[in-house]
């Protein structure tokens, strides 16, 4: 992937941010408490569970759907960071070689079961965070974090990771673009010329980062970053949490699959 394609994939996160929906209206602190309880809820589950996590999908696809985020954009970032859970749970199947039904006369090793659950448990919380951010901003979840109680310090600091991600981002494109308009064919492309280039952004973003420190100080920056905005807790908020919570206890202390699954063949006889 590019630069300009990375740059472009979070800019269009953050703008997605900015929406009218009944998602988008909804006070920060509420998001960022559903979500944290439905990431607690989803790791809470032993390493064999797959199938008790299914009904877990319904939270972020109904986010998804209220809040007008494209389904397509949100699984493609959770391809493209896949593969961190994929290097966690790759050796499961060789150290775990005992085997588990996950049917009647189907058995399978359960290193590949503890993968999937693996697997499925990365989809759920990372596309669970992703439409957070795009419900709320960055800035909206500081804040909201900041509200909830905890340090101006550790704040800031995600505040300002998030903000000069794009500062960097920028540098970094320019350094290649000028990499590019004085190469030809595969001229430029060794690794010492990715040394030099490395050399080059680390310089500028040193630079960079003092003139923008100095602006902050000569503006009053005094370790918190303040903010005009004030969101009031609504009955809206609060309904909000409470149905996330109860069916989040639901999906995990109720067996819904089973009893789907018990159902399906009450009827079928």
């Amino acid at each position: 992937m590019s630069f300009e394609a990375a740059y472009s994939g979070i800019g269009r996160l953050d703008r997605l941010s900015y929406r009218d929906t009944i998602v988008h209206r909804l006070d920060p602190r509420a998001k960022v408490v559903a979500t944290m309880l439905f990431a607690v809820a989803v790791v809470s589950f032993p390493k064999y569970e797959v199938l008790s996590l299914l009904p877990f999908f319904l939270f972020p696809i109904l986010i998804g759907a209220l809040g007008d985020i494209p389904a397509g954009f949100i699984a493609r970032k959770v391809v493209a960071v896949s593969p961190f859970a994929v290097f966690v749970g790759i050796f499961n199947p060789l150290f775990d070689p005992s085997t588990v039904a996950i049917a009647p006369g189907v058995p399978v090793s359960a290193g590949w079961v503890s993968l999937a659950s693996i697997l499925v448990k990365f989809a759920l919380t990372i596309s669970a965070a992703l439409l957070l951010i795009a419900t709320t901003s960055f800035p909206g979840i500081c804040r909201g974090l900041r509200r909830l109680g905890l340090p101006a310090l550790f704040v800031s600091q995600l505040l300002f990771l998030y903000r000069y991600l794009f500062v960097l981002m920028e540098e970094a494109m320019r350094v290649v673009r000028a990499r590019d308009m004085r190469s030809f064919g595969k001229r430029g492309t060794g690794a010492r010329v990715f040394v030099r280039i490395v050399g080059t952004l680390f310089l500028r973003t040193v630079e960079r980062a003092e003139r923008i420190y100095g602006a902050m100080l000569a503006r009053g920056f005094r370790g918190e970053v303040p903010s005009m905005r004030r969101e009031a807790l609504r009955p809206s908020d609060a309904f909000f949490v409470l149905a996330a919570g109860c069916f989040f206890a639901l999906c995990r202390f109720v067996p819904v699959p089973q009893m789907i699954g018990r159902l399906v063949r009450g009827l079928a006889g």
